[in-house]
């Protein structure tokens, strides 16, 4: 029986151009950025030059581009870091019923430490209601967190305006925008977050 993968939004097989572009740094150009040597300054340039690549694709400034090992990673550093730095403001979470575990693990994780997290529900069609978050937003919520796109069922969620409704209550709005990058247009200034 012949299979069939399904599963691409969790991986996918590599791209011929992807594996002919990496061939050089597995290869030959395999030196540490950080590094002050003739190899580490090659990467360094490499690797800068596809950070502003990034930030033009996202319409965002270079320095506001972070490379991590992967979407969980960069989940975690975002919501984490904003909970150690605000503790003091407030300790109050928002994110939603569809989340990625990446997400909702690490929110759950915090509640345990004692943040009040509030998971909204979704309508049938996995859509988060903007009068849901206005609900449950208050003075002590610090983070709200709400997917782009969902990885199972494709809903596009409201961004814009859930991250207008959390920064005009103060809080920070990150979104976990792994599905949509590179499929749709992303315009971070534009959503507003």
């Amino acid at each position: 029986m012949r299979s069939i993968y399904l599963d691409h939004a969790a991986t996918t097989p590599l791209r011929q151009e992807a594996y002919e572009a990496m061939i050089p740094y597995l290869t030959e150009s395999f030196g540490n950025p950080s590094s002050i040597h003739a190899f580490g300054r090659k990467v360094r340039k490499d690797l800068e030059d596809a950070r502003e690549r990034v930030a033009n694709a996202l319409k965002v400034q270079p320095r506001e581009i972070f490379f991590t090992g992967g979407g969980t990673e960069a989940d975690n550093i975002a919501i984490l870091g904003v909970a150690a730095r605000l503790k003091d403001k407030g300790r109050h979470i928002i994110t939603s019923a569809v989340e990625h575990h990446a997400v909702l693990h690490t929110c759950e994780a915090l509640e345990k430490q004692g943040y009040a997290l509030t998971v909204l529900p979704v309508d049938k069609y996995g859509m988060v209601t903007p009068a849901d978050l206005e609900k449950a937003i208050g003075a002590e919520t610090i983070l709200v967190s709400i997917m782009h796109a969902n990885n199972e069922v494709g809903t596009v969620q409201p961004i814009k305006e859930l991250a207008a409704i959390a920064h005009e209550r103060g809080a920070l709005f990150h979104t976990d925008a792994v599905q949509t990058v590179g499929n749709i247009s992303v315009d971070i200034e534009e959503l507003g977050v």
